[in-house]
């Protein structure tokens, strides 16, 4: 372009946007919560699909954490760096088994490592909090240990290394998270060999990152070669990282699919609102384009001012919503990463690039495109098309309207869509998308809180009863009388029964099957039928879902169970809705395997169930007193860190999807007010109210919002019966019908009307502009 024809567009953008500033900030508003919205959804969709991948390679994990004994010299270890096989080595580091204890009690047994900071060329540890360890007698702990594998604990607290010469106490001065589980803790380099127990081996820990460590074999072809360059049988033990990776990915699966679905439904909302409010502040700028024409702007000319005018609120308001969606991405994926026990996940720096870029270019070919058919038109045509819309649209809606029995600015209202069928039926589809959203998120979160207590049978197994002593994990005959007697006599007691837990051999499986039994009537404890029933005697047993999955068995089927040497063999009569071991375990009545342990007659813990009406905590501290220091009674309430961080995250994407569809919906009603800114003024004149024209604004979108309330209900519905089977495949589980038929009717009817909520919300504020403004100001307006 011309540097004459500069000064000129640059003069029209200017005033464009000084005269419609509402116009600017709606668009740039929209533009800021799209984005934002964009980017959280897009962000949480990309993390969650692979945060171990994405922490993996951001910490340089170790494909291989290899424990080598002090029979290496440095020599060779040093060689084993430079195989063509490694890209990336670290170490050795001083490696030590320690068991320690805290306040009397013992801690698990836990790998500590001595390691001078936590950067590195591989396994560059994530600092969570506090300080790195800089001196003796300081640790710094795993925030995210394995199981069985340290303490959780925090900065300040200390623990007593038994098993030496001494005492040695550990203060904790930070938690770090390793992306691979290389270690339960670290100290420096100088205070490991002292940690040693009389008698252990030295140990060294060597980290390798591998060309090729995609498959087991792979990894186990790298460590030969590593092994081929050290004394035989120097390397003690390895751990891969596919190891790591497949117990991430049980706890990581679920969330996929619903914040696909809610990702999809921002993204498409995004974009019709981007498009109808561009379009239609270029629509609603007909009559200015025509008075450029006039005073010879060219086509060209006309479609750089109004890109312009569109283009600088847009850009302003990508760039603030990326902004503040990477804020309100970073405590949701903190609080995953805690969750995943990846270290830590941010917003991928792609997505804050491609997501404003995309909104841009949507933005920009929404205003290329109507100001492209509106600097074909002439001068007069474009003033007349922009002084109102096409003759006769509406004009039906209005007679039909008008004979009902309602107040005459009801009426108006009602009817005037009608007149834009374009931008209702893109401000229609709007707030559809964001009630068929809240609708989901409703049915969602109710189906979550029933797997919580599905999953925990806190609403069965109200309180635990167990030995307080954690070096006894077993009830004698005695303390079976002790505890029944007890039981029989605290008032609000339903029912008990008492449960051993162990484990077994299934044939086709190699690992030990977590073993349930229960001595007594089981019935009531509260695990969710899928399929089949509850065991009603010996030789039964139920399971969960990935038991079946894993076996290829089903319910009718006969499995066959090794214990204490000998053959069981049990029919499975019911599917059972239970993650406790990765859905792999099976439930009986102790009877099935007792001739093989009568040792099963000594149960674990006891499970009560109270009468209704009974606080169970009060209950809990009552019994606890009766049975005395020996047995501790606890309310059954454990909590699901994964479900807790889907019920955040369907809130957070529920509130941004509908505050965008609201903004729609603002956008729409400030360009009708624009556009009938002199029908406003003859209505004033003629002695319409500031209350009436309140409602009249509020008609133009009620009735779009109730249309979309009534499909909203029925289509958030479909999705949520499609998504929520969706998650419990990803997690190895199925589900139970009452997990599914979540809405009840009065919900129903109430989740109708959440169209109706978001376009009042959204009409709210220019209705009150409209009808605060005065009629000889609406009449100057035109």
């Amino acid at each position: 372009m011309s540097p004459v024809s500069v000064g000129p567009v640059g003069r029209a953008v200017r005033g464009g946007l000084g005269r419609r500033r509402v116009q600017a900030i709606v668009i740039c508003l929209v533009l800021l919560a799209s984005t934002a919205a964009s980017v959280l959804a897009l962000g949480l969709i990309v993390d969650s699909r692979a945060p171990f991948d994405h922490a993996f390679a951001a910490q340089r994990g170790a494909d291989v954490s290899a424990a080598v004994s002090s029979r290496a010299p440095a020599g060779e270890l040093a060689a084993t760096t430079r195989l063509p096989e490694v890209t990336a080595a670290a170490g050795p580091f001083e490696e030590v088994q320690i068991q320690s204890e805290q306040g009397g009690q013992p801690n698990p047994p836990m790998t500590l490592v001595g390691r001078a900071s936590p950067g590195g060329p591989v396994d560059d540890l994530t600092l969570q909090q506090g300080h790195w360890a800089d001196g003796p007698g300081q640790v710094v702990l795993a925030s995210d240990p394995s199981p069985g594998e340290g303490m959780f604990m925090s900065p300040g607290n200390q623990i007593v290394v038994t098993g030496l010469r001494g005492r040695v106490v550990l203060t904790v001065v930070g938690m770090a998270d390793s992306v691979t589980s290389s270690a339960g803790g670290w100290v420096v380099p100088a205070e490991a060999a002292s940690l040693r127990a009389l008698g252990a081996p030295a140990v060294s820990q060597m980290l390798y990152r591998f060309q090729n460590a995609g498959s087991n074999a792979a990894i186990a072809s790298d460590m030969a070669a590593v092994s081929a360059k050290l004394p035989p049988r120097a390397v003690a033990g390895t751990q891969s990282w596919l190891n790591i990776q497949t117990q991430e990915s049980g706890s990581i699966a679920p969330f996929v699919p619903f914040l696909v679905a809610f990702g999809v439904i921002g993204l498409v909302m995004s974009a019709l609102i981007v498009a109808n409010v561009v379009s239609g502040a270029v629509v609603a700028g007909y009559q200015r384009i025509g008075v450029l024409k006039s005073i010879g702007f060219t086509p060209g000319q006309v479609v750089a001012a109004y890109a312009g005018q569109v283009a600088a609120p847009a850009v302003l308001g990508c760039v603030i919503g990326t902004v503040i969606g990477n804020a309100m991405a970073v405590p949701l994926l903190s609080k995953a990463a805690n969750v995943y026990g990846v270290g830590s996940l941010i917003v991928p720096p792609w997505v804050d690039v491609a997501v404003p870029l995309t909104m841009l270019a949507l933005a920009g070919l929404a205003a290329v495109l109507p100001s492209l058919r509106a600097g074909r038109l002439s001068a007069v045509q474009a003033i007349a098309a922009g002084r109102a819309p096409r003759q006769g649209r509406g004009y039906l809606a209005h007679r039909l309207l008008g004979r009902l029995r309602l107040p005459r600015q009801v009426t108006i209202g009602l009817a005037a869509p009608f007149a834009r069928p374009a931008r209702t039926a893109m401000t229609l589809v709007a707030i559809l998308l964001g009630a068929t959203a809240v609708t989901f998120a409703v049915g969602l979160s109710t189906s979550l809180n029933r797997v919580i207590h599905g999953l925990n049978q806190d609403g069965a197994q109200q309180v635990q009863v167990y030995p307080a002593s954690q070096n006894v994990f077993t009830i004698d005959a005695a303390g079976q009388r002790t505890i029944e007697t007890a039981l029989r006599a605290q008032p609000g007691t339903l029912h008990y029964v008492a449960q051993t837990d162990g484990s077994v051999t299934v044939a086709g499986l190699s690992e030990q099957v977590r073993l349930t039994a229960f001595q007594g009537d089981s019935s009531w404890t509260g695990y969710p039928m899928i399929a089949g029933h509850w065991f009603t005697g010996p030789g039964q047993v139920v399971v969960p879902t990935g038991f079946l999955n894993v076996t290829g068995k089903a319910v009718g089927d006969t499995v066959t169970m090794t214990f204490g040497g000998k053959q069981i063999p049990a029919r499975i009569v019911g599917e059972i809705f239970s993650t406790e071991h990765r859905g792999v375990s099976i439930i009986t009545d102790w009877r099935t395997v007792a001739s093989a342990d009568p040792g099963l007659a000594q149960p674990g813990q006891y499970d009560v169930g109270l009468r209704p009406g009974t606080s169970a905590s009060a209950y809990a501290q009552a019994l606890g007193n009766r049975l005395g220091s020996s047995w501790s009674a606890s309310v059954n309430s454990r909590q699901s860190q994964v479900v807790d961080l889907m019920l955040g995250l369907i809130g957070a994407l529920t509130l941004m999807l509908a505050a965008v569809a609201g903004l729609g919906v603002l956008n729409t009603v400030v360009l009708n007010t624009r556009e009938r800114v002199h029908d406003l003024g003859v209505f004033k004149a003629v002695g319409m109210t500031p209350r009436q024209t309140i409602g009249m604004v509020m008609c133009w979108v009620t009735g779009i919002g109730l249309v979309a309330g009534v499909i909203a209900v029925p289509a958030g519905i479909v999705v949520h019966n499609y998504v929520l089977p969706v998650m419990a495949s990803s997690a190895d589980v199925g589900l139970p019908a009452s997990y599914l038929h979540v809405y009840a009717g009065w919900e129903m009817v109430a989740l109708a009307l959440a169209g109706v909520v978001i376009a009042a919300a959204g009409a709210l504020l220019p209705a009150g502009w409209a009808a605060g403004s005065s009629t000889a100001t609406a009449l100057r307006a035109e």
